[in-house]
């Protein structure tokens, strides 16, 4: 009994190695997925969002710019043809006017309705009244960016490619209020002190221009276009910031500027400015603006990568926070209401929305490209988008139905599925299915769609490397915080990839200091080279018999790999050349390598082999091996014997080894410094070789000459010749 319950427990341990579960519980999960009509919070629940629906599209390949007006009609701006589009509190749209110019990149409408839009390339600001247009201003501009009305009735306009901004007092009346020194003024917006704001590109600087020519940095941003500002309560200052936005829009219309190229560096500081208000800017020769990482005061939301674009805050006293940034999207435009933040995005269109809590919640995405416009009210959007120029309306209450599709999965390998589980809350109804194949994106080879489960069961897609889910809801309330996909991967084999045996010396045991007397010895002698002498034993003086200076060992140590990162164990042996069998050294080893005694096998040459296998990670069943032999191994511990014979002062000197060829012979004259003698042949490369030795100019006497050889093993053979001269 005792022995079946340690079985179960093993088996049991063994099954939870190797069985997965891939879990989408976070924002971070969710957001990597494609959403359509769903929404996701900061906590990570999928939502019904908002239901959206199309005010107007004919063709146009972007809307650029949106003023709202009263009585519930709002204006857009678009590209390629220079229309502007009037839509009414119904939804109705009419084209109002088109420009002679393409690109209508600025709008805005002054205290008694009447419109102003700005037209590029070298284009003009016109007035546009009762279905007729006329030009209003010409700022010898290539771009007119932004457009922005203040108290007193003038109007300001933020241009490129000189980076000023111009004030126009009426009809042809216009001057340069400020040069920025910058490429383009992208953003305009009046404070509430009356002060102009205006945003830049390629530096990122916010100004706050108070008077003609005087203006403040209010902040210099690290990614290069101030692209959007809205104005909060208590002065606080909402900007979007990114980088080339400017070049995007001017290439989509086709007027050819290039973005400015930044790279992951310390930030450049581009204009410098005296720490007080109503201080003149002088205009600074335009330098690239590099693109750190976003710095903030509080921490920032992000996705994974370098970012592209940020949320900042900035408050009166002149403290900025990072509330949001991205390293995949771009944040194109942001809105207010009441202490709620909203900002549009690129990529898949996105709208998020922030609270005063810095809670994130993405509210729609409606997979039209970027969102470039976002204009809101009561909870309510009208939301204007650039590659396909549709202008389109969000309610702020949820749609019918809604679908979303995770992100696909990578299992590893071939894998058998398990459980899909998801944990569901609110009054509606929510199905998931699961489709699979092999390929890493799903195509026309990937399963069809699995029958919808209405409550957690079996995966009933094939078995593959790849795994998808997608959820349908619809109802009142749906919402699902949480999925679970249980799978068991193929076990792979381990692979052992290479076997290397080194040749290493240990340190010798070390004996004791003391001497030792042998047994039975009553006396002892000690003598001193000042003659005293102690007692004497009757065996007289020990000759003294220098100890190794080390021990050889052999490592053997291997390399494997284990694509499932399992644990692997292994089994080692050897061979002799020439033998059948393998002998087992060692089993159930854990470490990738072993040390053996270098004397425990005589010479030779050998092979060794590893096993490895990853049952300890594995049921006994599903377990795999794999083993490799290594290459001979040659082992040698045998020096190489040497004969010395005299002939007159000539020395014959023959050396040989039965296991290893020779490499080097030294000699030596009466414990000299070694010298090197090669082979008689030329070459030191045999397992047998004769040397040349010529004594000369030697002082009478007698002499010892020593030989050493050595062979491929490292080990030395020694002879030695005592003659008189």
């Amino acid at each position: 009994m005792k022995s079946a319950i340690v079985w179960i427990l093993g088996a049991s341990a063994a099954v939870a190695a190797s069985s997965q579960a891939w879990e989408m519980t976070t924002w971070q999960d969710f957001l990597k997925g494609q959403f359509k009509g769903v929404a996701v919070t900061r906590d990570g629940r999928l939502t019904l969002a908002p239901a959206t629906s199309t005010l107007f599209e004919d063709g146009q390949s972007s809307v650029w710019c949106a003023v709202r007006g009263s009585a519930g009609v709002t204006y857009f701006g678009t590209g390629h043809k220079g229309r502007i589009i009037r839509i009414d509190a119904k939804g109705a749209s009419t084209v109002v006017w088109t420009a002679p110019e393409p690109e209508v990149f600025a709008m805005a409408l002054d205290s008694k309705g009447v419109l102003y839009a700005g037209t590029s390339p070298n284009g003009k600001i016109y007035r546009i009244e009762n279905g007729s247009a006329s030009v209003y201003y010409d700022p010898q501009s290539r771009y007119i960016w932004s457009l922005e009305f203040g108290a007193d009735g003038r109007l300001f306009a933020g241009t490129g490619d000189n980076g000023k901004v111009f004030a126009i007092n009426g009809a042809g009346a216009g001057e340069v209020w400020f040069e920025s020194g910058q490429s383009h003024i992208t953003s305009l917006q009046m404070d509430a002190q009356g002060m102009l704001l205006a945003g830049s590109d390629p530096n990122g600087i916010l100004y706050r221009i108070s008077a003609k020519n005087k203006a403040f940095v209010i902040y210099d941003a690290d990614l290069p276009e101030i692209r959007s500002l809205a104005l909060g309560p208590d002065g606080l200052i909402y900007v979007a910031a990114l980088g080339g936005s400017v070049a995007k829009r001017a290439n989509a219309a086709g007027l050819g500027v290039t973005a400015p190229t930044f790279s992951v560096t310390a930030p450049v500081t581009t204009i410098t400015v005296e720490a007080q208000a109503g201080m003149e800017v002088k205009p600074k020769a335009e330098t690239q603006k590099t693109q750190p990482a976003v710095s903030a005061m509080a921490t920032p939301i992000e996705v994974s990568g370098v970012e592209k674009s940020a949320i900042y805050r900035i408050s009166p006293d002149g403290s900025v926070e990072t509330l949001w940034s991205s390293k995949e999207e771009n944040a194109y435009d942001v809105a207010l209401n009441g202490n709620l933040l909203y900002f549009s995005t690129d990529g898949p269109g996105r709208i998020y929305q922030l609270d005063a809590a810095r809670k994130i919640r993405l509210i729609t995405q409606t997979n039209e490209g970027e969102i470039t416009r976002l204009l809101e009210s009561g909870g309510k959007f009208v939301a204007a988008t650039a590659n396909q120029g549709r202008i389109l309306a969000v309610t702020g209450k949820p749609g019918p139905s809604g679908e979303y599709e995770s992100p696909v999965h990578d299992a590893g390998s071939i894998s058998r599925w398990g459980r899909l589980d998801w944990n569901a809350a609110g009054a509606g109804q929510t199905t998931l299915q699961t489709r699979t194949g092999n390929s890493a994106r799903p195509d026309t080879t990937w399963s069809e769609w699995s029958t919808p489960l209405g409550a957690p069961g079996a995966i009933a897609s094939p078995s593959a490397r790849f795994v998808q889910w997608r959820a349908a809801f619809s109802g009142a309330a749906p919402d699902i915080d949480s999925v679970s996909v249980a799978y068991r991967p193929q076990n792979n084999a381990p692979s052992v990839k290479s076997i290397s045996v080194v040749s290493q010396l240990v340190p010798a045991p070390q004996s004791s200091k003391a001497p030792v007397t042998p047994s039975g010895a009553a006396y002892s002698i000690t003598v001193t080279d000042s003659g005293d002498t102690g007692a004497s034993t009757l065996s007289g003086t020990s000759t003294q018999n220098p100890g190794r200076a080390g021990l050889r060992q052999l490592m053997i140590s291997w390399v494997t790999e284990d694509l499932d990162g399992d644990s692997l164990m292994y089994t080692l042996s050897f061979r002799g050349d020439g033998e059948r069998e393998w002998k087992l050294l060692k089993n159930n080893l854990t470490d990738s390598s072993f040390l053996l005694d270098g004397d425990a096998l005589a010479d030779g040459r050998y092979f060794f082999r590893v096993v490895a296998t990853d049952r300890p990670a594995n049921p006994t069943a599903d377990a795999r091996e794999d083993e490799l032999i290594s290459s001979p191994v040659r082992i040698d511990n045998t020096p190489p014997t040497v004969e010395l014979t005299r002939n007159g002062n000539a020395v014959t000197v023959r050396a040989a080894d039965a296991t290893s060829p020779l490499r080097r012979c030294e000699l030596s004259v009466d414990a000299r410094p070694w010298v090197v003698v090669e082979a008689e042949d030329g070459v030191t490369d045999s397992r047998e070789e004769a040397f040349r030795i010529q004594i000369e100019s030697l002082p009478p006497g007698e002499h010892l000459l020593t030989v050493r050889v050595t062979d491929a093993a490292g080990n030395p053979g020694l002879g030695k010749l005592v003659f008189q001269n």
